[in-house]
């Protein structure tokens, strides 16, 4: 009897994932030029104001010491995110490697930004590639993260697995794995 009124109600709204966050990473290394191409086209692409990555280590190697500007980066969170999200998987063709999913993310790269649909080559940025990193999340989960009145969330609540990120990218974004058995 337990089983037919929980087949009736349907689906648990609880279990449904969504976007949290979406991350656009363009690494330059120690290049001050190519730092100040990166925030204009993360500007261009976003609309929003990127931050910048900043060295931690020193790599003599890539004359890089702490401190020093090597990125720009920004986070897009919200209906905002969805929309990036599925604009930037436009660009890899809506085609993800198995292997770019873990729990609770999806990763992947575009190597050059004119891929992306609606930005057009500018000869002052140059040719640019850049790291996206989609970060999952299920309802309710704010309440173990608040700081006042906060509650116990679950392990299944709290984490993502591959296998529900597969079928969300799949059902939501179109996206097709390469790589799947």
């Amino acid at each position: 009897m337990a089983d037919k009124q929980k087949k009736d109600k349907g689906a648990n709204p609880m279990k449904a994932i969504g976007i949290s966050t979406v991350t656009i990473n363009i690494g330059t290394g120690n290049d001050s030029q190519q730092q100040e191409n990166a925030r204009k086209l993360i500007t261009l692409m976003t609309g929003r104001k990127p931050a910048d990555g900043i060295s931690k280590k020193r790599i003599p190697q890539f004359k890089i010491s702490p401190g020093s500007k090597i990125g720009a980066f920004v986070t897009i969170r919200g209906e905002d995110a969805r929309k990036l999200a599925a604009k930037l998987l436009g660009a890899v063709d809506n085609k993800i490697n198995e292997r770019c999913i873990t729990d609770n993310s999806l990763s992947f790269g575009i190597k050059e930004y004119i891929d992306i649909n609606g930005i057009k080559y500018d000869p002052k940025v140059g040719m640019l590639g850049m790291n996206v990193n989609i970060a999952f999340k299920r309802k309710g989960i704010r309440t173990g993260l608040k700081k006042r009145a906060r509650g116990e969330v679950g392990r299944a609540q709290r984490f993502v697995t591959k296998e529900d990120i597969k079928s969300y990218i799949g059902k939501e974004l179109g996206v097709s794995l390469i790589g799947a058995v």
